[in-house]
């Protein structure tokens, strides 16, 4: 299982982790004597019998929401941290929405920085997480008050994550691999940190890029292994012809051949935060986060503009291919990278160009809505920027 982190900057989620894990996330030289997450971080843990789960440390700053949503890819379990001192803030409820657009719906929440506070303010601020988690999947999690300087609440955590783990369902193993994309490239032996979303393990797989590649070595939640399973962070140790650390990037995926399909065109139901200050009309211009793959794209809605806290048929026009899956989840930012616009799940990779508006193009998206959803399309639009509606 992979648990992500989610709060806003300085509320003391690196900390957090060290605390669970004993690794300090934070390895970039800059980051330690400004106090901030600026890149991915990483840590493993053995919690309790011998299974290893992996944490991912997003940043919590307004400016670095795009790597931050590429550390939300293959999260299992995301871990929603509030500091006693400062209470709820915008990042918290940004991250929040993000989390609902995505359909996370498995998550915890820690008030961190309990040694800080009187009961009386531990009061407050989670009343505070109650009324923000009011109307969203979290809206029954336990909100466990913590402090990474005495110890209170970290074993509560701990336990809580255990319990987590021992919930998750197995996930199939069969079927044609893809990972959910490339979060970090380094050296010459081209570690390739990612999180993966189905198990299956070719020889041979090609990035987005085109580039075929073998695999010489895999780490499998940090540990050396010779394959990877849905819920596994891995890196792989790839070569080939034009394999080399500035071939591949962030956002590259690793598949299996028979699944190279590129496309930058998509059908979806887009739903729209209740932060958005007036309707998306047609060729409304985006930034388009899926995994850790960002690119420029144009939004066209397929019926009416979708209004805030509404949700309604568009069709994605990206700036170039992307490698893409029927479900995944996505998000889309303002050009400025200022604000989360809204966001949903890939329904159809192939759509047609023209003849977008049929009655029978909508009603594949709304059946395909449903189905994405478990039959509960409503559930992805919950939350403290967005509300139920329903797809035409």
């Amino acid at each position: 299982m992979i648990v992500g982190t989610a709060g806003n900057l300085d509320h003391g989620k690196t900390a957090l982790m060290k605390a669970l894990t004993g690794t300090d996330a934070d390895h970039l030289a800059e980051e330690k004597p400004r106090g901030i997450t600026i890149d991915l971080g990483f840590a493993y843990a053995d919690l309790e019998g011998g299974v290893v789960t992996g944490f991912v440390d997003v940043p919590g700053h307004e400016r670095l929401i795009h790597t931050t949503l590429a550390g939300a890819a293959g999260t299992d379990l995301a871990l929603l941290v509030v500091a006693c001192d400062d209470g709820v803030m915008p990042q918290t409820a940004e991250h929040l929405a993000i989390l609902n657009l995505l359909g996370l719906s498995r998550r915890l929440a820690a008030l961190i920085k309990a040694v800080l506070a009187d009961d009386r303010r531990r009061q407050e601020v989670t009343g505070q997480i109650s009324a923000l988690l009011r109307d969203s999947c979290l809206a029954a999690a336990p909100i466990s008050p913590i402090s990474t300087v005495t110890g209170e609440g970290l074993d509560t955590l701990r336990a809580a994550v255990v319990e987590a783990e021992r919930l998750a369902e197995a996930r199939a193993a069969e079927g044609p691999f893809q990972s959910t994309a490339a979060s970090r490239c380094k050296g010459r032996a081209r570690w390739c940190p990612a999180p993966f979303s189905r198990a299956a393990w070719p020889l041979t797989n090609k990035p987005p890029s085109r580039l075929a590649a073998r695999v010489r070595g895999i780490h499998a939640q940090n540990r050396a292994a010779t394959e990877v399973l849905a819920g596994q962070r891995c890196a792989l140790n790839l070569a080939g012809e034009a394999i080399a650390k500035d071939a591949v990037r962030r956002g590259d995926v690793v598949l299996s051949p028979a699944l190279h399909a590129l496309t930058d065109r998509i059908d979806t139901t887009l739903i729209v935060l209740g932060t958005e200050p007036k309707p998306i009309g047609t060729s409304f211009p985006a930034r388009l986060h899926s995994h850790a793959t960002e690119v420029g794209a144009r939004i066209v809605p397929l019926a009416d503009p979708i209004a805030p806290r509404k949700a309604g048929p568009v069709q994605i026009v990206a700036d170039r291919p992307v490698a893409a899956a029927i479900d995944d989840g996505f998000i889309l930012r303002n050009m400025s990278a200022s604000r989360t616009i809204g966001g949903g799940a890939f329904l159809n990779l192939c759509p047609a160009a023209h003849t977008r508006r049929t009655s029978e193009r909508l009603a594949l998206i709304g059946a395909g809505s449903r189905r994405s959803s478990g039959g509960n399309a409503a559930d992805r639009a919950r939350g403290p920027a967005a509300s139920p509606a329903t797809v035409a």
